[in-house]
């Protein structure tokens, strides 16, 4: 059977994007205008703006209609790759057993990895986060988004960009799909353990322990698994339009997101 011919869109799309990495140019560049594309790429008025408008959708630039106007290259949002991901999986048997099961192995690593690198920025984030959730008059739900905010930080300041980019996509997972039910003793319970938690954490961090950084998380995934199981929780199958995609990232950091699983 015959391959199908690609589009002549997706083509020039393909050209553009190794055109951008050869001359090596960062978010804020300026994409030469629609004119200049034609002739660099030998394509039509129609298959350039087609194109752009692709890579607008990817998000890899950013348009400006206007004399002034044209594309400039962003950077993709970590937003819009989980919400690519998360319609990847919409489909598929995707469980609380299988999130968990990944992070008891990746998020102890992770931790490891950015403890030895941890910036005097980066301490300074935890610390900030940790005195949020020290504050006795956060709701339950409030310091469940703390304690998600916690790994992110991490996760972030890992080097390994593969690794914290998968601990960021099952933090968010937790965040956006998981309804976690239970009375306010036992959510407070829940949270109280993870503040402790991420004391002895702070410890281990701010000496760049790595391995003690690693030993501490595993106990810590492995507590947080335990008690969300005894709680009770659901994974909540979710299909989120992009043009959405903030505004119920701040509505399920709230826990606003509708009523707790039964």
């Amino acid at each position: 059977m015959a391959r199908r011919r690609p589009k002549q869109t997706d083509v020039l799309v393909g050209a553009i994007k190794r055109w951008i990495v050869e001359a090596d140019l960062k978010p804020g560049s300026a994409l030469p205008n629609e004119a200049e594309l034609q002739r660099l790429f030998a394509m039509s008025k129609g298959t350039v703006r087609e194109a752009l408008k692709a890579l607008e959708v990817q998000g890899l630039v950013s348009i400006r209609t206007g004399p002034k106007g044209g594309a400039t290259l962003t950077a993709v949002s970590f937003e819009r790759t989980f919400q690519l991901l998360a319609n990847h999986w919409f489909f598929q048997a995707v469980d609380l057993d299988q999130v968990y099961a990944l992070r008891r192995l990746l998020e102890p690593e992770m931790a490891a990895q950015a403890a030895a690198s941890l910036s005097d920025a980066d301490l300074a984030l935890l610390d900030a986060n940790l005195a949020t959730a020290h504050d006795g008059t956060l709701s339950p739900a409030a310091h469940g988004a703390a304690d998600l905010a916690f790994h992110d930080i991490l996760a972030d300041a890992c080097p390994n960009v593969l690794l914290g980019l998968q601990c960021r996509v099952l933090n968010e997972t937790l965040r956006r799909q998981v309804a976690i039910s239970g009375g306010l003793s036992e959510l407070q319970a829940l949270n109280h353990d993870n503040i402790a938690a991420h004391d002895g954490l702070m410890d281990a961090l701010r000496r760049r322990d790595g391995e003690r950084t690693r030993a501490l998380m595993a106990a810590h995934i492995a507590q947080a698994e335990a008690q969300v199981r005894r709680i009770g929780a659901a994974y909540r199958r979710s299909l989120v339009l992009d043009e959405n995609v903030d505004a119920l990232a701040r509505l399920a950091a709230l826990g606003a997101l509708g009523p707790p699983a039964s």
